[in-house]
């Protein structure tokens, strides 16, 4: 089995943001200081990073399901939670991530090339970031959202200077085998090569990477044999090199023939390309434009040899290098390894000139935003509404829209001030509005989000009224009547309380001079005066 793996589908997923915490603070002579909920952690991320140590995708392969860190939840004491940890994957360099539609999302080029293909979740608010004027004390929070999940697909673009293209066992593994320290997989007998082969080859000064390409066939660009799977690996190269067989005994092949053949299913795979082969974008020669060499091979053989000879003038006539060469006997190829040099070196020598040309060609075409005048900027709104057929409830009024979405992911349904909280942002946005617009009434079903999953309620309209009847959401008596209060008011009180009780005194003095009431003491432990004891 070829270790080698150049494309895979990878199932990833960002960490949930952790829930914001309810919460009141309590200290000594504070029974009731206000709210102290923190926020939760926000969840991590899954980011793609190149990495020069890898080579290949294989440890994807074999486990093609990555999630970051979830974020904690936040405490009381204005604690916030801890955020979710990031997950960093190592990919090759040339590795391009596509979304589950086909669309490229990152060209990972650069040793510092990064991306971050799942985003973590939100951390919810606590009651202490949720506490206004207003609402002094949320008895609420809001909830985490949870990470971005997707499913993602790499396909790896090797990234060497020279690509060996031909027909299968036209003696590309020998030839790359021979001119640098790469021993890929060669017998005497027809096969093709299942995996990219990749050599490193020094010629004076220079050094410059081969890669072997697998053998092409009629109708490789439209996705015969291997040819769609490994045309892509030619696409960053600098210098395209053709090696022909001059020595195959298969019916109605020759080098002309196979150079015409593999020349049009380039150009057909050019094709293909669209904006992957757009100068302006890529900033790389187009595929057709680059230099192009053939190697005329198995010059060993005596037939082949003057086969080669034969159809040199041909092939040079159309403006193409030849080289004859012997993998095996090792003849023509120190020719051959520095004229490929020399076309690298360059390739090279332009390579910034045209980076920077990109670049000037980027900054001339870049848009120039002209904002309306004030007054005359038109409003977007958050939401669109529209009536659908719901599969169980019948006719209801759709909202979708981000924010909507997110606030519904936010709230915590099993707490009616909450869901107080979230009819209130979404009377505020506009989107009751929308609503109104679009034909709804008391008592008509909403869904705010998708079908399949989605939250479906029956719309009350929002109803204002004074505060002497409804007092506002997130707010407490007890928080609201307290009041600590100041020295100067504590002696006044003492001294009000102190005058109060002396003219209590004063007032039961008065009255014991006027004979109103007489001390109990004086009285005698018979239970009667002398004048009652005299009568008796």
């Amino acid at each position: 089995m070829p270790s080698f793996i150049d494309r895979v589908v990878l199932h990833v997923a960002g960490g949930d943001g952790g829930d914001g915490c309810t919460s009141i603070h309590r200290e000594k002579f504070k029974p009731l200081a206000g709210p102290d909920g923190g926020d939760g952690g926000h969840g991590g991320d899954v980011i793609l990073a190149v990495d020069p140590r890898t080579t290949t995708l294989l440890s994807y392969h074999r486990s093609s399901h990555r999630s970051a860190g979830k974020g904690t939840p936040g405490m009381g004491d204005w604690r916030r939670g801890v955020d979710g940890k990031d997950v960093v994957l190592p990919v090759p360099e040339g590795t391009v991530v596509k979304d589950d539609e086909g669309r490229v999302l990152a060209d990972l080029v650069g040793a510092d090339a990064r991306v971050v293909v799942a985003q973590g979740g939100t951390g919810g608010r606590g009651n202490f970031s949720l506490a206004s004027s207003k609402r002094r004390a949320p008895g609420f929070h809001l909830l985490g959202e949870p990470g971005q999940v997707r499913d993602i697909t790499l396909e790896l673009k090797t990234i060497a200077d020279v690509a060996l293209v031909g027909y299968p066992s036209a003696g590309k593994s020998s030839l790359i085998a021979a001119m640098s320290a790469a021993r890929p997989k060669i017998a005497d007998y027809p096969f093709t090569t299942l995996v990219p082969n990749l050599g490193v080859v020094e010629a004076g000064l220079t050094r410059y990477t081969i890669a072997d390409v697998p053998g092409l066939i009629p109708g490789a660009s439209e996705g015969k044999g291997l040819g769609l799977e490994f045309l892509r690996h030619i696409e960053r190269c600098a210098v395209i090199v053709h090696v022909l067989d001059c020595a195959t005994a298969e019916p109605g092949r020759d080098p002309l023939s196979d150079l015409e053949t593999i020349e049009a299913e380039l150009a057909a795979y050019s094709e293909r390309l669209g904006d992957d082969n757009d100068p302006l974008l890529t900033g790389r020669v187009p595929l057709m434009e680059r230099p192009r060499v053939v190697v005329l091979n198995k010059a060993d053989v005596p037939d082949a040899a003057e086969l080669a000879e034969f159809v040199t003038d041909d092939i040079a006539a159309r403006g193409l290098q030849v080289f004859t060469i012997s993998a095996v006997a090792h003849t023509g190829l120190r020719e051959l390894s520095f004229a490929l040099a020399e076309r690298v070196r360059a390739a090279r020598a332009a390579q910034p000139a045209s980076a920077a040309g990109l670049a000037q060609q980027r900054e001339a075409a870049r848009p120039v935003v002209r904002p309306a005048a004030v007054g005359r900027r038109g409003k977007e709104d958050i939401a669109v509404v529209r009536p659908i057929n719901h599969p169980t409830e019948g006719r209801v009024y759709q909202v979708r829209g981000e924010k909507p979405e997110r606030w519904i992911l936010q709230t915590d349904f099993s707490n009616n001030e909450a869901i107080g909280y979230l009819a209130d942002r979404l009377a505020t946005g506009g989107v009751e509005d929308l609503l109104v617009k679009a034909g709804a009434r008391a008592g008509d079903a909403v869904l705010i989000g998708a079908v399949d999953g989605g939250v479906l309620f029956t719309w009350e309209p929002t109803m204002t009224t004074g505060a002497e009847l409804l007092g506002a959401r997130g707010t407490d008596t007890r928080v609201e009547n307290y009041h600590r209060r100041t020295n100067a008011e504590r002696r006044m009180r003492y001294h009000e309380r102190m005058d109060a009780k002396e003219a209590a005194r004063q007032e039961l003095r008065d009255e014991a001079a006027e004979g109103i009431w007489t001390d109990a003491s004086s009285w005698s432990r018979g239970g009667g005066d002398d004048d009652d004891g005299a009568e008796s």
